[in-house]
């Protein structure tokens, strides 16, 4: 029981300690909104993120789909589209946690502070989902340092990813099996789908807050890194134009025979 108690004191002075420790903070370090990007970092921008939100909403739109074919009671024909979905779903997933891991990798380039969003349990409307970010809402008031606080974030949105995935799987997987077509079991994956969108967007946020910071030098390497997480895939919608000198790979040299 004392622990408990001890818990709780500790949560109580940690939250008090952040309010008091950011109000003296200077306003210059806390601007409202994401900084602009130059165009540098516009083409790196532009040439990921749009594949991401193209992806969600065709995802999305499949999935409205599968619900039309719920509600007209062609149930074989509703769940081959959730499972046409869920591959979709799952190549998204791929990209996302990518896009997560490359963010982590180059975080520590960052050539000031990186401002982490405020990430909140009502968002989100499955209970994995809600019970998960209540948990690390109360960790993040012991976090003081903003870099900290930002890859803190990233983890969040990773592990987040796979409990929104594999919520979805395990829901399309035994409503399949037993034959389970029962609003239940439609809303669950209307919940899920909601959570990977914000997720996604979550994602493509920390992105832009990130880029703004890094030196010019590290964005060809950067750009790299994620055209490798679109590589061998159909892109949703073409790249956009780029200077021939500009983030372009450099050719090997020919291997002589």
């Amino acid at each position: 029981m004392r622990w408990i108690v001890g818990a709780l004191i500790l949560t109580v002075v940690g939250y008090l300690l952040r309010r008091l420790l950011w109000k003296e903070l200077p306003k210059q370090q806390t601007p409202p909104g994401l900084p602009p990007l130059g165009t540098d970092r516009r083409l790196v921008y532009d040439g990921f993120a749009p594949e991401i939100e193209a992806r969600i909403a065709m995802l999305g739109i499949s999935l409205n789909d599968a619900f039309e074919e719920r509600d007209a009671g062609r149930f074989d024909i509703a769940w081959r589209l959730v499972r046409l979905s869920a591959s979709e779903w799952y190549g998204v997933e791929k990209i996302i946690t990518g896009l997560l891991n490359t963010l982590t990798k180059h975080l520590p380039d960052a050539q000031f502070m990186v401002t982490p969003r405020n990430i909140q349990a009502h968002r989100f409307l499955s209970k994995s989902m809600v019970d998960y970010v209540r948990v690390r809402e109360m960790l993040e008031q012991f976090v003081f340092s903003s870099q900290r606080r930002f890859q803190l974030q990233l983890r969040l949105l990773n592990r987040a990813v796979e409990i929104v995935t594999d919520e979805f799987r395990h829901t399309c997987r035994q409503a399949q099996l037993v034959g389970d077509s029962s609003p239940e079991v439609w809303t669950e994956i209307d919940l899920d789908f909601h959570d990977f969108d914000l997720i996604a967007k979550e994602a493509v946020l920390a992105f832009r807050a990130l880029l703004a910071s890094l030196p010019s030098t590290v964005l060809p390497g950067l750009a790299l890194d994620l055209e490798s997480l679109l590589r061998g895939k159909v892109r949703a919608r073409p790249a956009p134009a780029r200077n021939k000198e500009e983030f372009s790979p450099k050719q090997p040299h020919a291997r002589p025979n």
